[in-house]
């Protein structure tokens, strides 16, 4: 089968990831692999001039008869040539073998690496009007042909009906790219989470002058028919106010409303006002709503000091987070092996993803979907259209409410008011103070009294305990580590104390956030419920630790933030091995006994090899690792050979250190390649959380609290002196395949390795062999010392 990719529409940050990825995995599977130049508009145009002779012309399989043969498939697709012309973007300008007149291309293995560490796309993408006629289909349609496409993998923005139909006959596998976030049954599209980042970062700088100034600033984020950049920078940035095509205000005099809110947030003493637009906002009368009006209005009935911030394509730029290289990567293998399923009964799929889970639904049963969005929106039913949305933006908003707004008057009666804890546990993480801000401000509008523990259980003991104000933590939602301070201490340092303190500061709620200790914790509280009745309350763990070891979860807050810490470190380490022409460098993680942070990390950074503590290493490992390093540099092509990482979590061996494997690359690279490390260390830990983990502490938080809520009430029901609490009263919060689920921490253990701190069956469980399949240690690995010689 010959499968084409290309790229359409508005560019988003991932878009290059799909094209290697694909690539890689129909090279894998025995096909052969395109690339189409300028999206559509490339198709119509085909290769109207003779295509030139490759600068490589890949070996014979038949050179290598007793080469195994999915190595030789390797050898044989290994790089046609043009892969470092649309890196460089030289295609069409340079003298000798170019582009021009070419678009419809054969790529090899090595003609897409390094490309996911870009943003934009390097195929190039086009809005294209000939393809809209059906003269320019035909086009496009005899170009395919002319060239024997089978299949075509179109990652762009939304596809439309005519597009569709004209590839009717063709199998075709849709994989959305679109910084809006803008297409139903999908919770993610290509190239938003990295726009997101640049909003925030921008939202951050804006954050720090607003202070210094008392200033309000009114920022524009692009988003014209979907609201969820705007929503999520909104709670990431702890906007005061949000504008929204989904949800307009719901007062028809929305700048009373708007000028209200802010106020009073003022008159508690706030120093800054920062108001988010999407450029598609409007109000109940589908009126556009102006980022220039909203600054009038500030400016001239409250008198702020405002600014308007226009954030345009800056949004689209920069390299892409590390979210934006794993979902696509993962994105793009799946999407080949739909092709290759694919026969005439079964429909045209759009790749997807629902948490961590990558999904197959039919293309136009999302397109029809994200239609009735628009649909819902144009006939002002806005309850319909935030129904329509994914459940994880219809709960942000929701959470955004919460959280943003100070009320004057409290939701809850005395009776189901509560008392409750906060404390971090174990290592700091990023998101653990935006989890904080979120509970507190909750707990505050709802009448509860949250009480803030510092420095832990040690902490709890000293009495080191005090009530958390709404403004106190206004900005904590972009500060990392632990404001409230954190260590690995466990409650069975001195039980019985812990169970008085309880007692003594009335607590009828703890929330835990943290890692492994923190679900330690919950457990030996759990179990002394026996023994001590303080204990007999809601307790909750929320899961926030950058190794990602807590059982039954597939996501941890700060593990996002360490992964985006550890892509930009690797991204330059990589520069320095690729500028050294023949150097590996095996860099070292954190992560403890759990592969988590090295496998994904290995994955976003494109590492050649990883090594993880779930799997261990062994001297034959080794062996065909550095066999595999040479086959590699063998095949590089002479003077342009690529750096490459290692990348090994801290305890992936107790014997094969990193500086142990430095040295063995070392000498045994020889002439091909010499070695170097690097120990990130604590650097994962540290920094500005990423947007994603912000928004999911605030997600995850309230969840958290409302589950408490709902215990308590249960415990007040009870009829007997002293109120027994239920055993799935003391509980984690889980983020399992498309869903978000309570497990009983005593259920968790069954699921838990106590003993190595992580998960039995993490979903991530085949990263690793990922990674080394993207880089076909597999198949060179397995070439032996005679099989060098010849290469």
């Amino acid at each position: 089968m010959k499968i084409a990719i290309l790229t359409s529409g508005g560019d988003s940050a991932g878009m290059n990831a799909v094209v290697r990825s694909a690539v890689k995995a129909a090279i894998l599977k025995g096909c052969e692999a395109w690339i189409v130049r300028e999206g559509y508009e490339g198709l119509v145009r085909g290769n109207t001039e003779a295509e030139a002779v490759s600068t490589y012309v890949p070996p014979v399989a038949a050179s290598y008869p007793d080469f195994p043969e999915a190595a030789n498939d390797i050898i044989n697709n290994l790089r046609f040539g043009d892969g470092e012309k649309l890196r460089d973007g030289t295609g069409d300008y340079t003298s000798g073998i170019t582009l021009k007149g070419r678009y419809i291309i054969r790529v090899g293995w090595d003609d897409v690496r390094g490309w996911f560490g870009e943003g934009g796309t390097l195929i190039g993408t086009a809005r294209s009007k000939e393809f809209r006629t059906r003269e320019g289909r035909l086009a496009a349609a005899h170009n395919m042909i002319k060239e024997g496409i089978d299949a075509l993998v179109v990652c762009g923005g939304k596809i439309t009906d005519a597009q569709v139909a004209a590839h009717s006959h063709l199998k075709i596998v849709g994989l959305v790219g679109s910084i809006d976030n803008d297409m139903s049954m999908t919770d993610l599209t290509i190239g938003a989470p990295t726009a997101l980042h640049r909003i925030c970062e921008a939202i951050d700088n804006i954050n720090s002058t607003a202070s210094s100034h008392s200033r309000a600033f009114v920022i524009e984020v692009m988003g014209r028919h979907c609201g969820w950049l705007a929503l999520l920078a909104a709670v990431a940035g702890g906007a005061d106010f949000l504008l929204i095509p989904e949800q307009p205000p719901k007062n028809k005099s929305w700048e009373d409303e708007m000028c209200a809110v802010i106020h009073q947030h003022r008159e508690v003493g706030k120093r800054k006002t920062l108001v988010i637009v999407a450029e598609g906002a409007h109000d109940l009368d589908l009126n556009p709503i102006k980022a220039e009006h909203v600054k009038d209005i500030l400016s001239d009935r409250l008198g702020l000091d405002t600014r308007v911030t226009t954030l345009g394509h800056t949004q689209r730029g920069g390299r892409p987070c590390a979210m934006d290289r794993i979902l696509p990567t993962l994105q793009g293998m799946k999407a080949v092996d739909a092709l290759l399923e694919a026969n005439p009964e079964t429909p045209s799929y759009m790749i997807g993803i629902q948490e961590n889970k990558i999904t197959m639904v039919p293309l136009m049963e999302a397109v029809a979907m994200t239609k009735a969005v628009t649909a819902a929106i144009e006939e002002k039913d806005f309850a319909k259209a935030m129904r329509l949305r994914d459940p994880e933006f219809r709960e942000s908003f929701e959470g955004f409410i919460a959280t943003s707004t100070l009320s004057s008057t409290k939701k809850l009666p005395e009776s189901k008011r509560m008392r409750i804890a906060i404390m971090h546990t174990g290592a700091p993480a990023g998101g653990m103070n935006a989890a904080t801000r979120a509970a507190a401000r909750y707990c505050l509008a709802q009448g509860h009294t949250p009480l803030a523990i510092h420095n832990g259980f040690r902490g709890l003991l000293d009495d080191d305990i005090g009530e958390l104000s709404w403004l106190g933590v206004d900005s904590w939602m972009a500060r990392g580590g632990s404001e409230l301070g954190t260590n690995r201490a466990l409650p069975s340092i001195d039980l019985g104390a812990v169970a008085t303190k309880f007692q003594q500061h009335s607590l009828q709620g703890v929330m835990l956030i943290g890692g492994f200790e923190a679900f330690n914790s919950l457990k030996i509280m759990e179990e002394g419920r026996k023994h001590y009745p303080a204990f007999h309350i809601p307790m909750v763990h929320l899961p926030a630790t950058i190794s990602n070891n807590v059982p039954m979860t597939e996501f941890s807050l700060g593990s996002d933030t360490s992964l985006n810490a550890l892509v930009e470190a690797c991204d330059a380490i990589a520069q320095s091995a690729s500028a050294s022409r023949n150097r590996v460098f095996v860099v070292e993680t954190q992560g403890g006994k759990c592969g988590y942070i090295a496998a994904m990390g290995a994955l976003a950074t494109g590492a050649a090899l990883v090594y993880t503590p779930e799997v261990g290493m062994s001297l034959d490992t080794l062996k065909r690792d550095v066999r595999f390093l040479k086959a590699r540099y063998k095949l590089d092509v002479k003077g342009k050979s690529q750096g490459r990482l290692v990348i090994r979590s801290e305890q992936a061996s107790s014997v094969y250190s990193t500086d142990v494997i430095t040295k063995m690359f070392k000498e045994e690279g020889g002439s091909l390649f010499d070695s170097r490390s690097a120990s990130l260390g604590h650097t994962l830990q540290g920094g500005i959380p990423s947007p994603l983990d912000r928004a999911r502490a605030v997600r995850l938080s309230l969840k958290c609290i409302a589950f408490m809520e709902r215990q308590h009430e249960l415990l007040q029901k009870q009829t007997g002196k002293t109120p027994v609490a239920a055993p799935d009263s003391a509980a984690v919060i889980t983020i399992q395949s498309s869903s978000i689920t309570w497990v009983p921490v005593q259920d968790m253990v069954q699921h838990a390795d106590m003993e190595n701190r992580r998960g039995l069956n993490p979903w991530w469980a085949g990263i690793k062999d990922l990674v080394e399949g993207l880089v076909a240690r597999p198949q060179l690995g397995a070439l032996h010392a005679k099989d060098l010689e010849v290469l």
